[in-house]
């Protein structure tokens, strides 16, 4: 919500939670963001004033929320966002995302007054402890002699990422780990991994592993500085944990399904959102899946992404081999990608007559996805196929048909 999301405003919003789940108990996490100290604070004077106890955890990844939410998690977090944003998620206490219609309904009770009955505020120190114990009982393995760089994005894994890394028995290199509340995600992490590139390179370390600032996604580095996105991730951990299903959203590349049908796993492919990977997990009795932006869901032992999990099991997944030999497995087919600032963000029909021809025409040799970003005025178009020029060619005359029709 960036500069709307007022202190006033989230006192009212943790009244209307703690209405909703009836002034339960409400256990708060947030990131490194100057901003947090201060909206934690308010969220808590809202609960209190519904009669609900609020278990503020202090600095916490999402996932970790996630896990240790009692009637209800709360992470006050902009994710990947620079800065200067900040936002509020919601977990219920199973430690999944509120669907919209709950968070609708907390909506339609920010108006409510204070009531009577007051509850109270109690901090915890002991939250971190707890998570990165489960973290590394579930997910830990023997890493010894593995040298790994960790960018924490300045984020809620500083301190708590590498140090699960060394507890594995790995040589770590932490960067991006020195946060002052204005520096989170900012020239580092998963949102960019140019200086995780350098660093790996330049000091020979065998990979690198970036979160982004509130530590639900992961992405990760080869030994010779390439990127390992999302797609490659979940297609090395499908084939060592040995899954015959998996979900992912219509970004995932074409060669990850080429990929999963080689190898007999089931591919449910849902709208871009981890949300939707985590309903369709869940429907389908699946325990892997993701984003190619490097939401990483592995639900043997837990409840949503987990950054610091993911990165653990690709490092176990392994084996002894190259990050770049691992990822070898994936076959990656050229995407180009561009948005489009518009007007308005309902596709035309030209639009969308001229994305069915040519996915027609290619007739499974490549694709054209085109949607509208959630948050902001954009068109996204993606262009996809095995040689790169008709890719890039495909995708520069169809946002140009988006400029014309919709800017």
């Amino acid at each position: 919500m960036g500069e709307f999301l007022t202190p006033e405003l989230v006192e009212r919003l943790g009244r209307a939670a703690s209405l909703w789940t009836g002034a339960a108990k409400v256990f708060v996490g947030r990131d490194t963001r100057a901003s947090g100290v201060e909206l934690e604070q308010a969220f808590a004077r809202g609960v209190v004033s519904a009669g609900g106890d609020c278990i503020l955890g202090g600095v916490l990844p999402t996932p970790a929320v996630a896990l240790l939410a009692l009637d209800l998690g709360v992470v006050i977090s902009a994710s990947h966002n620079p800065p200067e944003y900040n936002g509020v998620k919601f977990f219920d206490a199973n430690g999944h995302k509120l669907p919209d219609a709950s968070e609708e309904q907390i909506e339609e009770l920010l108006a409510a007054a204070p009531g009577i009955d007051q509850g109270s505020v109690e901090r915890v120190e002991v939250a971190t402890d707890s998570y990165l114990q489960h973290i590394l009982e579930r997910f830990g393995s023997d890493l010894e002699g593995l040298r790994i760089v960790v960018d924490c994005a300045n984020g809620a894994y500083s301190g708590l990422g590498p140090l699960a890394f060394e507890q594995c028995g790995a040589q770590v290199h932490a960067i991006g780990d020195a946060p002052d509340g204005t520096n989170i995600n900012v020239g580092c992490g998963a949102t960019d991994l140019t200086l995780l590139q350098h660093v790996v390179v330049d000091r020979g370390y065998d990979l690198g592993i970036a979160f982004d600032g509130d530590g639900d996604r992961m992405l990760a580095v080869d030994e010779k500085g390439a990127v390992v996105d999302g797609d490659q991730i979940i297609a090395i951990l499908a084939l060592d944990q040995d899954v015959d299903q998996v979900a992912v959203t219509v970004m995932t590349n074409l060669g990850f399904h080429a990929l999963m049908r080689e190898h007999d796993i089931t591919v449910h492919t849902t709208d871009v959102g981890d949300r939707y990977v985590l309903e369709a997990l869940q429907r389908e009795g699946a325990i892997l899946g993701g984003e190619q932006s490097g939401h990483v869901i592995y639900l043997r032992d837990h409840v949503t992404g987990d950054g610091l999990a993911a990165g653990l099991l690709l490092c176990s997944a392994l084996k002894g081999r190259k990050l770049s030999e691992a990822a070898d497995v994936m076959p990656r087919w050229p995407q180009a990608k561009e948005d489009v600032r518009v007007e308005r963000k309902e596709l035309s029909s030209a639009v969308v007559a001229e994305v069915e021809r040519l996915n027609e025409a290619w007739d499974g040799e490549g694709r054209v996805l085109v949607r509208p970003s959630g948050t902001e005025p954009l068109i996204r178009v993606l262009a996809e196929a095995e040689n790169p020029e008709i890719a890039a060619q495909a995708c520069a005359s169809i946002a140009a048909l988006v400029r014309r029709e919709l800017g």
